[in-house]
């Protein structure tokens, strides 16, 4: 064996659930441009004249993540280029947290939820870059049975309301903390 190669059917739930995460993610920035061109400007990392410009560039990147996970022959290049982004938006989520600027819009949960930086958001994606990366392995041969598809169905939809959880705890953290009594 010349490396560590990656079962096909994890594989395509990765691929799935990537092509989810960051369709859904490009779409609900497209609905609001300007609200979310206003959320890459509050971090506070561009100068005003490139937050415009750099905003089309996230929504175009994660656009292209999704169509390249689409095909095979780009796959591997797209999983990595994902990764790329999740690590860039780490850093800017890093950088404002080490600022003491907790109390702005991450802007990963489009209009409907505000969900200010926090730690667990470090955390989230250096999951979602660790699975990028497994999502960019080669794939052993073996071809996949109807069993595999409909367990990749219900994996993907798994995976989807588990992110969606988490991202709702993530985004409510300060609300709760709010509503526990200090022991101290």
């Amino acid at each position: 064996m010349d490396g560590l190669l990656l079962d096909p059917l994890v594989n395509l739930i990765l691929r799935w659930s990537f092509i989810l995460l960051f369709g859904l993610s490009a779409l609900h920035k497209l609905r609001d441009f300007a609200g979310f061109a206003r959320q890459l400007a509050d971090y506070r990392l561009l100068p005003q004249g490139l937050v415009s410009p750099a905003a089309a560039v996230v929504v175009g990147s994660e656009l292209a993540i999704a169509c390249g996970l689409l095909i095979p022959a780009t796959q591997a290049a797209a999983a990595t280029i994902a990764a790329m982004l999740l690590a860039a938006y780490a850093l800017a989520i890093g950088v404002n947290l080490a600022r003491g600027r907790r109390n702005i819009d991450c802007g990963c949960s489009g209009p409907a939820l505000r969900q200010t930086l926090s730690e667990g958001l470090l955390v989230r994606n250096g999951v979602l870059i660790a699975a990028a990366l497994f999502c960019a392995m080669p794939t052993t041969t073996r071809d996949l049975g109807p069993w595999d598809w409909f367990m990749a169905i219900a994996a993907v939809l798994t995976v989807a309301l588990l992110y969606t959880g988490a991202n709702t705890l993530l985004a409510n953290g300060p609300l709760l903390k709010s509503l526990t009594p200090d022991y101290d």
